[in-house]
């Protein structure tokens, strides 16, 4: 059986066909003149029919040309249609998070990447944020951190968070470690902008006055803050949430066995445009991590 022409001898003629010019038909696909005009010789070879009567400056289709171009075109319409229909479901096949930088490093990174290991089909673009982005926008899911006062309207909380104080091991040991809640008077505290109502909670759990303490750093970012503990440089009140890595890996600790409610929680949202069955799959998974996350606390 004789093997088909190639793909680009019938697309130069179809579009010489429509233009009656290799010239512009060239411009349109982004070939040269001659690759095109050669194309469409080499399809005439292989049918051994001419297709087109060559004026010095124009073109002419013949009739075989006439009658061959209408069945041509319908199969290149029905391979544009299926390959539209393949990258239409392959972006179809990809989920976009969006997630604060903090939550994307501490839980969710390892949590999509149990994900993938049982949805190789599912494409995450994972895009982690500082505050509120644009990329809310394009986000088949979003993860925000919200007050309770002001959670999102379709939001579903992952979980209800508590607050921790914690600092480095190092912190505790030595004539100034940390043993009753009012050492932590004589230390730096960490504190997170936008946050400093953690350090009023956490007084109030710890059944201290906070109110003229003034020693600190302040940093936009909760895992600023929670490295900067790390390093020794003082304590931090955050989301027990975040510091639960930190805890695991030994790098910070809890001097008192005290927490207290977090005001500020994070909140899981679907995009109205988002794709059906795909994101539902996404989203049980991370829902249904964030309960066992709950549970082994």
């Amino acid at each position: 059986m004789k093997p088909p022409p190639p793909l680009n001898y019938i697309r130069s003629f179809e579009c010489s066909a429509r233009h009656l010019s290799f010239t512009l038909a060239a411009n349109e696909l982004g070939y040269t003149q001659a690759a095109v005009s050669n194309h469409v010789r080499g399809l005439e070879h292989y049918l051994g029919r001419q297709l087109f009567v060559r004026y010095p400056r124009s073109l002419k289709l013949t009739e075989m040309g006439e009658a061959f171009l209408p069945t041509l075109r319908q199969a290149l319409d029905q391979i544009d249609h299926a390959t539209e229909a393949i990258v239409a479901s392959s972006r179809n096949r990809t989920v976009v998070i969006s997630c604060p930088m903090s939550l994307a490093e501490n839980w969710l990174a390892g949590c999509m990447a149990a994900f993938r290991q049982i949805h190789p089909e599912i494409e995450v673009v994972l895009h982690g944020t500082i505050w509120e982005d644009l990329s809310e926008q394009i986000a088949d899911i979003t993860i925000s951190t919200r007050r309770f006062d002001d959670r999102p309207p379709s939001g579903v909380p992952l979980w209800n968070d508590q607050l921790a104080i914690l600092c480095a091991p190092g912190l505790l040991s030595g004539p100034k470690g940390l043993r009753s809640p009012r050492d932590i008077l004589n230390v730096d505290w960490i504190f997170v902008h936008g946050r400093q109502e953690y350090w009023q909670c956490m007084g109030d759990a710890l059944q201290i006055d906070i109110s003229d303490y003034e020693k600190g750093i302040t940093t936009n970012a909760s895992n600023i803050a929670l490295e900067l503990a790390a390093m020794g440089a003082g304590c931090v009140a955050t989301q027990y949430s975040l510091a639960r890595t930190y805890i695991s890996r030994g790098l910070l600790v809890e001097p008192f066995p005290v927490r207290a409610a977090s005001p500020w929680t994070y909140y899981l949202s679907e995009s109205q445009l988002s794709k059906g069955s795909v994101v539902r799959t996404v989203r049980g998974w991370i829902m249904e991590r964030a309960n066992a996350h709950v549970e082994a606390v």
